[in-house]
């Protein structure tokens, strides 16, 4: 009959300590940056190389706006065509506005009149430039209100012109497809 020391040597087991292999938890996978493709840096299209004020007074760069697609929205405070278009570019913005740029810039009136325009048509959630010099208007060659210049995410010109709710929407939907 073998002891119970016995079972246990020959079972491989001592008294000595016995030295546990050390298991080593793998590195989590960092990727090597080097093998990852750069993202490539914006350039900003010279369509999009002006500046301007906001309705408020604040700088505006339009080059922030490089990169995506953007509808430049030129009207008049006192212009009705542009009242009638405020809605859809309201409603264009709520539900485009996170893969596109609406800018508006306004001219031909007052900074009074341009603050009370966006305010009662309740289209505050486009940003919106003072143009009554008509700085940006001259840019992009635009004699008469209202009038969009629709560029592409590169900045190119798509189109320049009046465009109805429907025109506009399409050109909207065609930019973020």
């Amino acid at each position: 009959m073998l002891s119970a020391a016995g079972v246990l040597l020959a079972a491989g087991c001592s008294s000595a300590p016995v030295e546990q292999p050390t298991f080593v938890q793998p590195a989590a996978a960092v990727p090597d940056k080097s093998d990852a493709p750069e993202a490539a840096p914006i350039v900003v299209p010279a369509t999009l190389k002006f500046s301007g004020k906001t309705l408020d007074g604040k700088p505006f760069d339009a080059t922030t706006l490089a990169g995506k697609p953007t509808i430049l929205w030129f009207w008049a405070p006192w212009c009705a065509t542009c009242a009638s278009e405020a809605q859809s570019i309201r409603d264009l913005q709520e539900e485009y506005g996170d893969r596109l740029s609406f800018l508006g810039i306004a001219g031909m009136g007052a900074n009074s009149e341009m603050h009370q325009f966006v305010k009662d048509l309740e289209v505050g959630n486009v940003t919106h430039l003072d143009d009554g010099a008509g700085k940006i208007w001259k840019k992009f060659k635009i004699t008469e209100q209202s009038l969009y210049v629709v560029l592409d995410r590169s900045g190119v010109v798509k189109s320049t012109g009046y465009l109805d709710d429907l025109q506009l929407t399409a050109q909207v939907k065609a930019l973020v497809a």
